[in-house]
């Protein structure tokens, strides 16, 4: 044997064969049922945040609502499911995910055919309320069954861009059904229409999934849940209220002031329990904190774009609110889009890459619309811009899910969940009042037209959008990719 051979022996000797490409990761038939069962239940509760909007006054008027409280059909919804998303976050998981997510849509479905069948205000407010609560239940222990059910890496990637673009496109989907049920049927329907989709997921749920274990035993920590959740309603109540009546009126700014002092003495109480709702230690991770500030970014700005595309379509190009709803059709198709790459990228640029990506993008497609003008043809230019402006903002939003869910336990996956939806419906209830106090401020000086607070408003959106995702990819730094 020659030396050469004698070395190639020795080798092969001590170091074991290459092995083989890995096959490419695919879901198994079980998998893809859970996903289609929660991603159905996800893109119903995101239909019903947008659903009512384009029928309020419809509803004012065959209810007897009285003008100045129409926002309160929304404003009951978005209180009861951003205050009380994070408590139900931690009850997912400890009393259990699969037990609260169905009794969420089954309280969905009872209160959905509650209002559709109201006959005075008061009804209706106490279903939307109850709509609130049930998508505060639903919402992140559904995303909890979805990540523990899929591991981290390209599987749970991919189940989360999927959730990121239903979740989007529901939004624009509700306007677009809002308008055509309430044009073609009743604005009852807009209700109605959960009954069955919530049936349907009630009685499959059992069967379909599965629960991880539950390893926290402890008791709830009630202190803490209390100042969470007074301060989230006590903020969303400010921003709400200084959206409709100005930053300066002395409700809001109690609101806002109340709520961000109980938030800061939950942080303290936090420092102190001995079973924490949310233990310092998760709020102390890179990856949870800018990962959360990475999408508050990415959702107040997108849904306040919104707000100002039906200002400028309906205000300025004169458009009906079932054409407007129609013409976010295309955004609905960007962020669809989005979502399906949204995986892929952070796959291969990690979840800080997507993020810094997406929030670039969508900064430059934002920032094109300060060309809009008062003719028609510029719908064209609306129509561009918020496709890929959709693509961009899914691309951050998978990228913030990933980033804020990634490198914890499956037993703090529901309040790691739970802080995700709460950003999420913090974002969008914040970008709306911002953003209308700037088109407020810049149009009341040239004669009410409402192009110039448009285009100002615009121009604060994309800038708010750049800074929030290079800050929040700056300062995850190398960890905020896969791993978080």
């Amino acid at each position: 044997m020659s030396v050469t051979e004698r070395a190639s022996g020795a080798k092969s000797a001590a170091a074991p064969a290459a092995p083989a490409p890995s096959a490419p990761v695919r879901m198994t038939g079980r998998q893809k049922l859970v996903l289609t069962l929660l991603l159905g239940a996800q893109f119903m509760i995101a239909v019903d945040f947008s659903i009512l909007n384009v029928a309020l006054p419809v509803v004012g008027e065959g209810l007897g609502f009285p003008l100045g409280h129409l926002q309160w059909i929304a404003t009951s919804f978005a209180l009861a499911a951003a205050g009380f998303t994070l408590l139900f976050g931690r009850i997912a998981d400890l009393f259990g995910r699969k037990r609260l997510f169905i009794g969420g849509m089954a309280v969905l479905g009872l209160a959905s055919a509650l209002g559709g069948l109201a006959t005075s205000p008061e009804v209706l407010i106490v279903a939307r309320v109850l709509q609130g609560l049930a998508t505060a239940a639903v919402t992140p222990a559904g995303l909890a069954l979805l990540t523990t059910a899929f591991r981290e890496g390209p599987l749970r990637e991919r189940a989360l861009g999927l959730n990121g673009a239903l979740m989007s496109a529901g939004f624009t989907a509700g306007a677009v059904l809002g308008g055509l049920l309430t044009d073609l049927l009743s604005w009852r329907w807009a209700f109605l229409v959960n009954v069955p989709v919530a049936a349907v997921v009630v009685a499959l749920a059992p069967s379909v999934l599965s629960d991880s274990k539950i390893v926290c035993r402890h008791r709830l920590d009630v202190p803490g849940a209390v100042a969470v959740t007074g301060g989230l309603l006590a903020l969303v109540y400010g921003l709400t209220r200084a959206g409709e009546a100005g930053w300066s009126d002395p409700v809001a700014l109690a609101g806002l002031v109340g709520g961000v002092s109980l938030l800061i003495g939950f942080w303290f109480l936090e420092r102190r329990a001995a079973a924490p709702l949310v233990p310092v230690r998760i709020m102390r991770r890179r990856s949870v904190v800018w990962g959360n500030v990475a999408g508050l970014v990415a959702f107040a700005t997108e849904t306040s774009l919104v707000f100002l595309i039906t200002l400028y379509l309906q205000e300025v190009l004169g458009y009906s609110p079932l054409a407007t709803g129609l013409a976010f059709g295309v955004l609905g198709a960007g962020t669809v889009l989005g979502g399906t790459l949204g995986g892929r990228a952070v796959g291969r640029l990690g979840g800080r890459g997507a993020i810094l990506a997406g929030g670039v993008a969508q900064a430059v497609a934002t920032g094109s619309l300060l060309a809009l003008g008062p003719g028609g043809g510029w719908i064209w230019l609306v129509l561009a811009a918020t496709f890929a402006g959709g693509v961009g903002n899914m691309l951050m939003i998978v990228g913030f899910m990933v980033t804020a869910t990634s490198g914890l336990p499956d037993s703090e996956q529901g309040l790691a969940t739970g802080l995700a939806t709460m950003t999420q419906q913090v974002g969008i209830t914040l970008g709306i009042p911002v953003m209308s106090a700037v088109v407020a401020a810049r149009a009341g000086g040239d004669g009410g037209s409402v192009l110039p607070g448009v285009t100002t408003a615009v121009a604060v959106n994309a800038g708010v959008v750049l800074v929030g995702a290079v800050l929040a990819a700056r300062l995850l730094g190398r960890r905020g990719g896969r791993a978080g």
